[in-house]
């Protein structure tokens, strides 16, 4: 498969909140990214989900800081001679029909909408497609999977989901609580999506996915965004690509193989999985993969996959006001 055959869809890096950070960062080829223009070209990467996370450095999340995030995406990111800007179901089926990239946005925990769903109705407006409703911790929505009491979903929160449900704004269950997990199934009327998540039986890390909770993405059509993160990887951190496809061979035993789909989370981790350190290596993994696995099958879980559950699950654009 040459490069220019490759088409990649990666669902979670975190190059936004650096650029926020660091606002003369120049997302065409600066080296303090991970995830750059130059490198998505380079390893075939067709389109890339931003998520807007707001550090605890900066203080109490502001809906202010989303709103930066955001305008940093457009005219950085998808600005003239950029990224195309993905928002509808109807330019998922453009995806890779030409050698351009393309970039959607998702908000990694909702603590910056400060509990005011008319916040949650102008990110949808502007552009925001994919919404987690924690990081780590608990928020005014739900517990997050680090949070010890393991809670599920505030008053408030389950008043948010019944607004995605309607918004068409889509569900990420990465960093939410397990107990969170099992009442949004309960709760969501269409698939969400674990962006950025790997095997538990693989490796026991709290963020990764348990067996029960990948068959239940298997059995409602949702997504798991295996992730680069050493540490979710393997046990010791020192991972390779090869650790990788354990995670895939283990989905894959639980029925999953048209679940699988990459969320990188490359600019988010502070060390790399050995020859996936930024998105120019896609080439090379692809080659593994394809030493192992029909070429069907690894188109699938390089773009496949994540273009399906687009192509059924975002909004139509022929419905906007």
């Amino acid at each position: 498969m040459r490069v220019e055959e490759l088409k990649v869809v990666d669902f979670h890096c975190d190059a936004l909140s650096k650029m926020q950070e660091m606002p003369d960062i120049v997302f065409r080829n600066d080296y303090r990214l991970d995830v750059t223009a130059e490198r998505m070209a380079a390893g075939g990467t067709r389109l890339q989900c931003f998520a807007i996370y707001l550090s605890g450095k900066r203080g109490r999340p502001r809906f202010e800081d989303i709103l930066s995030q955001i305008e940093h995406f457009r005219k950085s990111v998808a600005g003239p001679g950029g990224l195309r800007w993905l928002r509808w179901r109807e330019e998922a089926d453009d995806v890779g029909k030409e050698t351009q990239g393309w970039g959607m946005l998702s908000l990694e925990g909702v603590d910056g909408l400060e509990g005011n769903l008319f916040y949650a109705q102008l990110c949808f407006e502007l552009g925001i497609r994919f919404l987690g409703v924690t990081w780590n911790y608990a928020n005014w929505a739900a517990d997050g999977v680090l949070e010890p009491r393991n809670g599920g979903f505030t008053e408030q929160g389950r008043k948010l989901v019944e607004w995605c449900n309607t918004s068409g704004m889509l569900l990420d269950v990465s960093h939410l609580s397990p107990a969170g997990f099992w009442e949004l199934t309960g709760l969501s009327e269409r698939p969400f999506i674990a962006s950025h998540s790997n095997a538990a039986s693989v490796c026991p890390h709290p963020r990764n996915l348990s067996d029960e909770q990948i068959k239940a993405l298997i059995a409602t059509d949702g997504r798991m965004g295996l992730t680069f993160y050493p540490w979710f990887v393997c046990e010791d951190g020192n991972a390779n690509m090869k650790h990788v496809l354990k995670h895939i061979e283990h989905v894959c035993s639980l029925g999953g193989e048209k679940q699988i789909m990459f969320g990188s989370d490359f600019d988010g981790i502070d060390c790399w999985v050995e020859g996936l350190e930024h998105p120019g290596q896609y080439p090379a993994f692809a080659e593994l993969l394809l030493r192992h696995y029909p070429e069907e099958l690894v188109r699938g879980w390089l773009s496949g996959n994540a273009l399906s559950f687009l192509q059924a699950y975002l909004p139509s654009g022929s419905s906007k006001p």
